[in-house]
């Protein structure tokens, strides 16, 4: 029992230390992100219809072009972003999570979270490291092929959608995953 227990650790501590190789060593610069949000949106407008009306009603949008995850038993994901307000880029941001549980695989997806009103994006904003479900709940939204986004019913304060799945591994959460800024 306690070999598992210090085996879960050890790969824990591996998973985490990777995270951070990750940041360091994959970051990439401000333009090579904001020409990567221009196409994740373009995506988005085009795969999701009723988007660009919705995102238009947003106070602040944050794009993760590519979130990559990874995972053997234990997981991590991470990717890098941009906030922005008025359709200009404010911010950049990383997104990191770690994950326990039976999982094997990897898989590339796209985040595009909605701030619906001014004090969600404040308080995102002013934090210093942001976690899903913890200093905020994030309404996640799944649409089918052909499903269009019916903006009417739509009413909290952060809005988020997951799409451009690539890979073998399937996870439509973002319950844990971090938030922080970067400085480009």
């Amino acid at each position: 029992m306690r070999n598992n227990l210090c085996s879960c650790y050890r790969t824990l501590i591996l998973t985490f230390v990777f995270l951070l190789i990750a940041q360091n060593s994959f970051a990439a610069s401000a333009r090579e992100i904001d020409v990567s949000v221009d196409v994740a949106l373009e995506r988005f407008y085009k795969e999701v219809p009723g988007s660009q009306e919705f995102t238009k009603k947003a106070k602040g949008v944050l794009v993760f072009p590519s979130v990559i995850k990874a995972g053997i038993g234990i997981g991590g994901e991470y990717g890098e972003g941009a906030m922005r307000i008025s359709g200009k880029t404010v911010e950049y941001y990383n997104t990191m999570a770690a994950s326990i549980g039976f999982q094997l695989g990897a898989q590339a997806k796209s985040i595009v979270m909605l701030f619906m009103e001014h004090g969600a994006l404040k308080e995102f904003r002013n934090s210093e490291g942001w976690k899903a479900g913890v200093d905020g709940s994030v309404a996640l939204i799944n649409l089918g092929m052909g499903d269009s986004l019916d903006t009417t019913n739509v009413k909290d304060p952060i809005v988020a959608f997951v799409f451009g799945q690539k890979g073998l591994m399937y996870n439509l959460t973002l319950e844990g995953s971090k938030f922080n800024k970067l400085k480009k």
